[in-house]
């Protein structure tokens, strides 16, 4: 069943995150067996308590333990420092089964 990995950023520079951080992390998510299905800045809250403008990335995973094994990882606990004190993010992972359209 496929998984989906939701993440909300508040992202306090730009500059060092789409530097240091996006580059290491996108390079995992790849060798993890994920995809990335968005990522877009200045997203509209309609409804909730996140702060109105903040980036949106989903990415795609064959499975919720493969989505996991990237998450876990030694290589992505040291990407994750490279966003400290530059992002505030909120992370949610779901499984999805595939629907008939």
């Amino acid at each position: 069943m496929s998984a989906y990995m939701i993440i909300y950023a508040r992202i306090h520079d730009r500059e060092k995150f789409i530097s240091g951080y996006a580059p290491a992390a996108s390079k995992l998510v790849e060798q993890h067996g994920g995809k990335y299905v968005l990522r877009a800045p200045g997203a509209d809250l309609l409804e909730g308590s996140l702060e109105n403008g903040g980036s949106v990335v989903i990415s795609e995973w064959p499975n919720k333990e493969a989505a996991l094994g990237f998450w876990n990882s030694a290589e992505y606990a040291e990407a994750k420092q490279l966003r400290n004190g530059v992002a505030d993010v909120e992370v949610l992972l779901v499984e999805a089964p595939l629907i008939n359209r």
